[in-house]
This record gives C-alpha cells, structure tokens and sequence, in this order.
C-alpha cells in the first residue's frame, strides 16, 4: 500500500512539472524549486516590503559594503514564479554596484528567466520595483545618518 501511494505521488508531481515546463522556462522552474538567497539579514543595510497588485508581498534586504551590495536576500509570500524573481534578482545584483543595481529593471528578470507567460510579468515587475525601494531605503538610512557637511555624524554623550 505505502509503495502504490509513493508511485501515485512520483507520477503526480511528475505530472505537475511537465505542466510546468509546457509553460515555463527551465530557468524558472529551477529558481522556484531551488530558490537562492532565500531569507532575511539581520540588520540590513537596506529593506523594503512591497505588496503587489496580484496580492503577493516581497520583501528585500540588502547588506552594502563601500559602493557594492554585499548581501541581497528575499522573501515572498507570492506563487512559484514570484519565488524565482526574487531569487534570481537577488541573485543578480550580489556584487553589484548600487547605482548600478538600481537601474536594473523587470525586463532584465525576464531576460535572466528566458521570459515568463504575461499573466506572470507583474511578478519581474514586483521583484524589480521592491530591490528599487530597498536601495532607496538604504540611501534614505545613509542621509539621516550624516550631518549637513555629509560627515558622518558623531554620537554625544
């Protein structure tokens, strides 16, 4: 009995990845299967928490080191392909320059996913526009803790 339902279960999630792959790029089912830099950082440099128009929520974090994000992490509470956005922006941009970061758009997620179906491109839009917002966080943080001048500012006490 338990060896019939292990084979019904193989052939059904075989199934449901055929499916997948008639409407999916590898790329794609490969990020929402094993998705990268998963999870939050503690402290981060960098955050925003975007809700998109479809109901899936992704936040960004991103730890910077001088001019380069060091550290970029996600998490969703989106569908597969939101999954494999943020994983593979999160991806990209790991080593980037932030200005260089923030230039990259959803049309560069759909090229690094080799396209996603149209009912999905609003989620490379929500991926693109929530790394955006997390990088104008992290400027946003880096102003306040400067003074007029642009030096740091120094803690009295």
């Amino acid at each position: 009995m338990v060896k019939d339902l292990d084979q019904v279960t193989d052939e059904i999630q075989k199934a449901i990845l055929d499916d997948a792959r008639r409407i999916y790029s590898e790329k794609v089912i490969d990020h929402f299967l094993h998705p990268r830099n998963a999870g939050g950082i503690k402290d981060a440099d960098g955050f925003a928490r975007v809700k998109g128009p479809c109901g899936d929520t992704m936040y960004i974090y991103l730890r910077i080191d001088g001019t380069r994000i060091a550290d970029a992490k996600f998490m969703t509470d989106g569908c597969g392909t939101t999954i494999a956005c943020g994983s593979v922006v999160t991806d990209m941009v790991r080593g980037m320059e932030i200005k260089e970061a923030s230039k990259l758009r959803y049309t560069h997620i759909l090229d690094a996913l080799d396209g996603l179906p149209d009912e999905h491109i609003h989620c490379s839009v929500l991926a693109a526009g929530t790394l955006r917002a997390a990088i104008k966080n992290y400027y946003l943080l880096t102003q306040k803790s400067k003074g007029k001048d642009g030096r740091e500012s120094q803690k009295r006490g």
